[in-house]
């Protein structure tokens, strides 16, 4: 499982015109699922999210994470993280999760993520959406829970 998570200001998502979710100050994560990925890839990715520690403390340093801060987490699921680029002009999307497996560990992820105690929208799963975002520092990270160790 792969994540893309920018801390931001504000972020939205919409769906033909219509806003379906908003945040305030938080993480914006953009979430592409493998076909290797199971439900501990999304406990273990939802726990690091909430315990990042990439907000500033009262001296500036990044020693607070979304929790301490009262955040909220807008994930917005995007298989486009699995694409391959390495070979040709148009990326190949094989290592990417069908959509039915894509979807059950999406949710779970997002369901992992409110048992950790942080407010969680979502974008609309497969849908084309816009993405909005006023990032934070800009602080933008990559995460996959194949690279743990």
């Amino acid at each position: 499982m792969r994540a893309v998570v920018q801390r931001v200001a504000e972020a939205w998502v919409t769906v033909h015109g219509q806003e379906v979710a908003r945040i305030g100050q938080g993480l914006l994560v953009l979430l592409g699922v493998g076909r290797e990925d199971t439900d501990e890839d999304a406990d273990y990715l939802a726990a690091k999210v909430a315990n990042l520690r990439i907000f500033e403390d009262a001296e500036g340093k990044l020693n607070r994470c979304l929790l301490e801060v009262g955040g909220a987490a807008l994930v917005v699921s995007n298989f486009t993280l699995y694409g391959d680029c390495r070979k040709g002009r148009r990326p190949s999307f094989t290592d990417a999760a069908p959509p039915e497996q894509a979807e059950r560990l999406y949710r779970k992820f997002c369901e992992a993520l409110s048992r950790q105690g942080v407010a969680v929208q979502t974008g609309v799963f497969q849908a084309h959406m816009q993405v909005g975002l006023v990032n934070d520092g800009p602080v933008t990270l990559l995460l996959d829970s194949k690279r743990q160790f």
